[in-house]
C-alpha cells in the first residue's frame, strides 16, 4: 500500500519502519528532516521511504498522522488539502474529542476518510510491532487499514464507526496509566522512607494482586529512577489530562483525581522536568517526602 506517514517521533519513526520492513510504500515527512533521511538510507535496502510533501501524500490510499497538532491537517498545505478523495486519514496520536470531531467533519465535507486509532504502548512496544491499537471509524475505511494495524500491532480494539470515540477511550486510558505512576510512585517514597527494599515491595505488587505490564514497566522506570530517554514526556502528560477533563466537562463528569494529576504535572514541568518521561511523576513524589 502507498502510504503518507507524518510525524516521526520516538513512536513515529518506529511504527513507518515497520511499514517498510512490512513492504509498504512509504513516504514520510517529519519537521526535523534528519529523522525522515534516516528512513530514506533504509528504503534504498527494501522498499521506498523517502522525504514526503502534499503530492507525495496524493499518491498514497492511507496518511496515518503520529503528530497532535492541528494545523498538521488543517493548516496550508496540510494533511486534509493534500489527500485525494476516498482517502484515509488515520490518525495514531493521542488527540482530543473537540479536535476528532472537528476532523470528522472536516474529512466528510471533502469526500475524505478519516480513521481514529490512537496506540497503547512506549516507544520500544512501537519497535517491536507490540502496540495496542484503540480504533474507531465505518467498516469500510477500517477494514483498508486493517494490513497496517497487523504490522503496527498485536490486537487491535474497534470501539465504534464514531471516530472520537476511540480518542476518549484513549484519554480515559492515559488517564488511568497517570493515576498508576502518580500512586505508585506515592507508595515508593514511603516504603523506602520506611526502609523498605522497593524491589521487594514491587516484587510482591506484581506476583500478587497487580501483576499487569503497566504496574511492571512503571515500577522498574520509578525503581531505577530511568527518566531518559522519555518514552512520553510530561508535558504530553499535561496534555492529556487536560483532554481528558475537557471531554468530562462536557458530560458533566467530575474527575477530581484528573485535576490533581494536571496540577502534579504543571508542577513537576515548574520545577525543570519537561524533558523527562512522565513516569518523573514518582519524582516529585519523592521530593514532597523529602527524598
Amino acid at each position: 500500500m502507498n502510504v503518507g506517514f507524518i510525524g516521526l517521533g520516538r513512536m513515529g519513526q518506529a511504527m513507518a519502519r515497520n511499514l517498510l520492513k512490512a513492504g509498504h510504500r512509504v513516504f514520510v515527512f517529519n519537521h526535523t528532516r534528519s529523522r525522515a533521511e534516516e528512513l530514506r538510507d533504509e528504503g534504498r535496502k527494501s522498499r521506498t521511504a523517502r522525504p514526503a510533501r502534499a503530492r507525495a501524500i496524493s499518491s498514497s490510499r492511507c496518511s496515518p498522522t503520529m503528530t497532535p497538532w492541528r494545523k498538521i491537517v488543517l493548516g496550508s498545505g496540510g494533511v486534509i488539502r493534500a489527500l485525494r478523495e476516498n482517502a484515509i486519514h488515520l490518525s495514531m496520536s493521542t488527540i482530543s474529542v473537540v479536535l476528532s470531531e472537528v476532523l470528522t467533519e472536516a474529512h466528510y465535507a471533502v469526500g475524505q476518510q478519516f480513521v481514529a486509532a490512537p496506540v497503547f504502548g512506549r516507544p520500544e512496544a512501537a519497535a517491536a510491532a507490540k502496540l495496542f491499537i484503540v480504533a474507531a471509524g465505518e467498516a469500510e475505511p477500517l477494514d483498508r487499514c486493517k494490513p497496517l494495524f497487523d504490522d503496527l500491532g498485536q490486537k487491535t480494539f474497534v470501539v465504534d464507526q464514531f471516530p472520537p470515540r476511540a480518542n476518549l477511550v484513549k484519554l480515559s486510558g492515559n488517564f488511568l496509566v497517570a493515576s498508576v505512576i502518580e500512586s505508585l510512585g506515592e507508595a515508593v517514597a514511603l516504603i523506602r522512607k520506611s526502609n523498605i527494599d522497593p524491589t521487594r515491595f514491587l516484587g510482591i505488587l506484581t506476583g500478587s494482586l497487580f501483576a499487569a505490564p503497566v504496574y511492571e514497566t512503571y515500577g522498574e522506570l520509578i525503581l531505577e529512577e530511568r527518566y531518559r530517554p522519555p518514552g512520553f514526556t510530561m508535558p504530553l502528560g499535561l496534555k492529556d489530562m487536560r483532554g481528558v477533563l475537557a471531554a468530562a466537562e462536557t458530560k458533566s463528569v467530575p474527575m477530581p483525581v484528573a485535576s490533581l494529576l494536571r496540577d502534579h504535572f504543571i508542577t513537576g514541568i515548574a520545577r525543570g522536568k519537561a524533558d523527562l518521561d512522565w513516569s518523573a511523576l514518582a519524582r516529585l513524589a519523592a521530593e514532597n517526602a523529602g527524598l
